[in-house]
C-alpha cells in the first residue's frame, strides 16, 4: 500500500484536532455570550424605558383631567412642560380634545400637523404605543385617553426618543464587547499557533454552507482533487457513473463498478462500502472526520441541486396552473369561496372580495361572522354543517339585505373530498340573479296591470251608464220635493255617494288609460297655482298651510293642463291626509336647464312613509288608509300621467331638511312645532316636448316665457 505526504495529516482522529482547536470555541462562546447579553440588555431596557413611558403619559392625562373639564388651557400648558424636566429622552408632549384638536404643546418651532395621525387613538383603548420616524429620530409615541364617567374627553401623548435608551444599552454593553474582544485576541492566538490548518478548512465549509443557504449550489474547490479510480485504473468502462467524472469520489456515486478487479475482464458489479473500504484509491483519498464531512457535503449540493431543478420545474408548472386558476377565477362576476371544516375561508376570488369590502388576505382565515351579519352567517354555517355531515351538493336562492337594497343570490355550494371520501372544504359559488329577478317581477307586474287595466276599464263603463242614471234622477227627485224634508236630505246623501262612484269610475278610467289627452302650450307655474287656490283654504281649516316659492325662469311647456292638475291635486291631498293635526306643505318648481328638465316638488310635514311601503306607493289600489277614505289608485293614475307627459315621479321619506328652502332660493319660514319626518315628492318633466303628442299647429320648439310665482 502506497502512502502520500499528505495522507497521515488528512487521517488524523477529529478529536484530536478538536483539543487543539479549544482556542475556537472559546472565541466562539465569547462571541455567543456577548451577543445574547446585549440582546437580554437591549430587551429589558427597552422594556423598562417603555414601561416609564407609559406611567408619564398615563400620570399626564390623569393630571389633566380636571383642567381639561374646566377648559383650564394655562394648567394643561404647565402640565405639558413640567415632563421636558422629566429627563432629556421626553422628545415631546401634548393634549388634544375629543375631536383631536391640539390643546398645548412643548414643540418650540410649531406643531407638526401629521403627528396627530402617527399614533390615533382607536375608540375603547386605554393605552396604546407606536415607534415613529420623525425624519432626524426615532421616537416612541404613548397615547393615554382622559376618561371621566365612561367619556373620553381628550388624548394624552408623550413622545420617548429611542436613541437615549441606546445610549444606556451602549454604555453596558461596552465593557462586555471588550472583555470579550480581549478573550477574542488570546483565542485567535492559540488557534493560530495550534489549529490554523483545522480552522482554514472548517472556515472553508462554512462559507460553504453559507452558499448554499444563499442558494449557490456550485460544487466549491475547498478539497483536494481526488485520485479517481479510472485514471489510475485507466478504466475504459464508459457505461460506469464515474466515469469521465472527476469533481466527485467514485464511492460516494451509487451504482459505481469500480470496486472489484473484475470489472475489467468484464464481469462489473456495483460497488458496496465494504469493497470501497479496501480499495487502494479509497484508502489514498480517504481523510479525517472533517473531510470525509465536506465530501457528504459536497454529495448532499449536488444532489440537492438535482432535486432542486426537478423542484424548480415543477414549481413553475403550478405557478402557471395556479395564475390560469386564479385569473379564471377573477374573471367570473360569481362570488367564490372555499372553506375549511373549521368554516374558515381558505381562498376567495375578486368579486367575492370586492363585495365584502375587504382584500384577500384580510378575508382568508375568517369565519362568516366576522364579516357578514349574523343571520347570513347562521345560514351558511348550518349549510356547510349539512354538507360535512352528508356529502352531498346543495343549491339555493335566497334575498340579501344590503345597503343598495335587496339582493338575489343564487348559491352552489359544491363539497371537496380527500381520497377517502371525507368532506375535507367546501366550494362556494353564488350568483347575483338580483336583475333576473326583477326583470321576472317586471314582467310579471306588467301582465297583471294589463290584465287589471283591461278588467278596470271594463268594469268602469259598465258602471258608469247605471250611475249616471242615479245621478240625475236623485237631481230631478230633488226638485219635486221640500229642500226641508227628509227626503230631500236622503236623495242628497245619494247624490253625494254617486259623485264619489263616479269619481271612483274616472280613477279606474284613467287607470285603464283609456282617457284621451289633449295637450297644449301652458304655464307650469300657473297650472301649479291653480291647484294650490283651489284648496288653500279648505286645508286652512285643516291647520295646513301651504308655502310656494316658484322658479320665475320656466319657460312654456306642452302638456294636458287639466290632467297635470289633477296629479297636483292628488299630490296636495294627499300630503293634507298625511297631517291630521295640521303641518307644513311647501310647494316649489325649479328649472334644470343643464338637464332639460322642469322639477315640481311636494314636501310635508307628515307622518312619513315607511320604508317597506316606498317601492309599493305607486301600485294600483294600495293604500295604507282605512277603509272608505281611499280607493288606491291616485298615486297610481297621478303615475300614470307624468309618464305620459314623458316624465317620472319619485318619493323620499323621510323629506330631506325642510328649513332652508331649494339652491338659490331665499329660506321659507320655520317648521311648525309637531313637524314628523314627512315625505316629498319630485315631479320631472321634460322641456324637451319634440316626442310628445301635439296639437295640430302647435310648434314644438322652446318658447321661454316668464311664469308668475306666488
Amino acid at each position: 500500500m502506497r502512502f502520500f505526504p499528505g495522507t497521515i495529516a488528512r487521517s488524523l482522529p477529529f478529536a484530536t484536532k478538536l483539543g487543539l482547536g479549544i482556542s475556537a470555541i472559546v472565541l466562539f462562546v465569547s462571541v455567543a455570550m456577548t451577543a445574547t447579553f446585549h440582546e437580554m440588555a437591549s430587551r429589558s431596557l427597552t422594556s423598562e424605558g417603555k414601561k416609564w413611558g407609559r406611567m408619564l403619559c398615563e400620570n399626564l392625562a390623569l393630571r389633566i383631567r380636571d383642567p381639561l373639564l374646566a377648559q383650564d388651557l394655562l394648567r394643561i400648558k404647565n402640565h405639558v412642560d413640567e415632563l421636558k424636566s422629566a429627563g432629556n429622552d421626553v422628545a415631546y408632549a401634548f393634549v388634544m380634545d375629543a375631536e383631536d384638536h391640539v390643546l398645548a404643546h412643548t414643540f418650540q418651532g410649531g406643531f407638526p400637523v401629521d403627528l396627530p395621525a402617527a399614533n390615533a387613538m382607536p375608540p375603547g383603548e386605554t393605552f396604546h404605543i407606536e415607534l415613529i420616524d420623525t425624519g432626524t429620530l426615532l421616537v416612541y409615541d404613548f397615547a393615554a385617553p382622559v376618561v371621566v364617567a365612561g367619556n373620553r374627553l381628550g388624548v394624552a401623548r408623550v413622545g420617548l426618543s429611542k436613541s437615549g435608551v441606546e445610549d444606556v444599552i451602549r454604555a453596558l454593553i461596552d465593557p462586555v464587547i471588550n472583555v470579550s474582544f480581549l478573550t477574542m485576541i488570546v483565542a485567535v492566538a492559540l488557534a493560530t499557533l495550534y489549529a490554523r490548518r483545522v480552522t482554514r478548512r472548517i472556515n472553508m465549509l462554512r462559507e460553504h454552507a453559507a452558499s448554499v443557504v444563499a442558494g449557490r449550489l456550485e460544487l466549491p474547490d475547498t478539497l483536494p482533487k481526488p485520485r479517481v479510480c479510472w485514471k489510475e485504473k485507466h478504466c475504459s468502462l464508459a457505461k460506469c457513473p464515474v466515469h469521465g467524472d472527476s469533481s466527485l469520489p467514485c464511492w460516494y456515486i451509487a451504482g459505481n463498478l469500480a470496486a472489484h478487479p473484475e470489472c475489467f475482464e468484464g464481469h462489473c458489479t456495483p460497488a458496496t462500502d465494504e469493497a470501497c473500504a479496501n480499495c487502494e484509491v479509497y484508502l489514498e483519498n480517504a481523510g479525517d472526520e472533517i473531510q470525509q464531512l465536506s465530501e457528504t457535503f459536497n454529495i448532499m449540493t449536488y444532489t440537492l441541486r438535482l432535486h432542486l431543478d426537478e423542484l424548480h420545474a415543477a414549481e413553475r408548472e403550478l405557478t402557471r396552473q395556479k395564475e390560469l386558476m386564479r385569473t379564471i377565477l377573477d374573471a367570473t362576476p360569481d362570488y367564490v369561496a372555499l372553506q375549511d371544516r373549521d368554516y374558515k375561508y381558505v381562498a376567495v376570488n375578486k368579486a367575492l372580495s370586492e363585495m365584502l369590502g375587504k382584500r384577500e388576505p384580510a378575508i382568508v382565515g375568517q369565519g362568516d361572522a366576522a364579516l357578514v351579519p349574523l343571520a347570513e352567517a347562521r345560514r351558511n354555517h348550518e349549510a356547510l354543517e349539512r354538507i360535512f355531515r352528508t356529502g352531498r351538493r346543495e343549491e339555493e336562492e335566497i334575498q340579501l339585505h344590503r345597503e343598495g337594497g335587496a339582493q338575489w343570490l343564487h348559491i352552489v355550494r359544491v363539497p371537496v373530498k380527500d381520497d377517502t371520501g371525507r368532506v375535507m372544504a367546501v366550494v362556494r359559488s353564488a350568483r347575483d340573479v338580483t336583475q333576473l329577478k326583477s326583470m321576472q317581477d317586471q314582467l310579471i307586474q306588467a301582465q297583471k296591470m294589463e290584465s287589471l287595466g283591461k278588467l278596470a276599464g271594463g268594469v268602469a263603463h259598465e258602471i258608469n251608464t247605471p250611475l249616471g242614471v242615479i245621478l240625475g234622477y236623485s237631481q230631478l227627485l230633488q226638485e219635486d220635493v221640500p229642500p226641508e224634508s227628509t227626503i230631500c236630505a236622503d236623495l242628497q246623501i245619494i247624490e253625494k255617494q254617486a259623485k264619489v262612484c263616479r269619481k271612483i269610475v274616472a280613477d279606474l278610467l284613467g287607470f285603464s288609460r283609456q282617457a284621451a289627452s289633449a295637450k297644449m302650450e301652458m304655464c307650469f307655474n300657473n297650472s301649479l297655482m291653480e291647484a294650490v287656490t283651489l284648496v288653500r283654504h279648505t286645508f286652512q281649516l285643516d291647520k295646513v298651510e301651504i308655502q310656494t316659492k316658484l322658479d320665475d325662469r320656466l319657460p312654456i311647456i306642452y302638456g294636458d293642463p287639466e290632467k297635470l292638475k289633477q296629479v297636483w291635486i292628488n299630490l296636495l291631498n294627499n300630503a293634507r291626509d298625511a297631517m291630521p293635526h295640521g303641518g307644513l306643505l311647501r310647494v316649489t318648481s325649479r328649472l334644470e336647464s343643464e338637464r332639460g328638465v322642469v322639477l315640481a316638488t311636494f314636501a310635508d310635514t307628515g307622518e312619513g312613509i315607511p320604508p317597506e311601503n316606498l317601492p309599493r306607493i305607486f301600485d294600483p289600489f294600495f293604500s295604507t288608509k282605512n277603509v272608505g277614505q281611499g280607493t288606491g289608485l291616485g298615486l297610481s293614475v297621478s303615475f300614470g300621467i307624468i309618464k305620459d307627459h314623458g316624465g317620472s315621479i319619485s318619493v323620499r321619506s323621510p323629506a330631506p331638511d325642510m328649513a332652508s328652502g331649494p339652491a338659490g332660493l331665499p329660506d321659507l319660514p320655520d317648521l311648525p312645532d309637531r313637524a314628523g319626518p314627512g315625505a316629498q315628492f319630485i315631479i320631472e318633466l321634460p322641456l324637451d316636448h319634440s316626442d310628445l303628442e301635439l296639437p295640430a299647429g302647435k310648434p314644438s320648439g322652446k318658447t321661454p316665457a316668464s311664469a308668475g310665482t306666488a
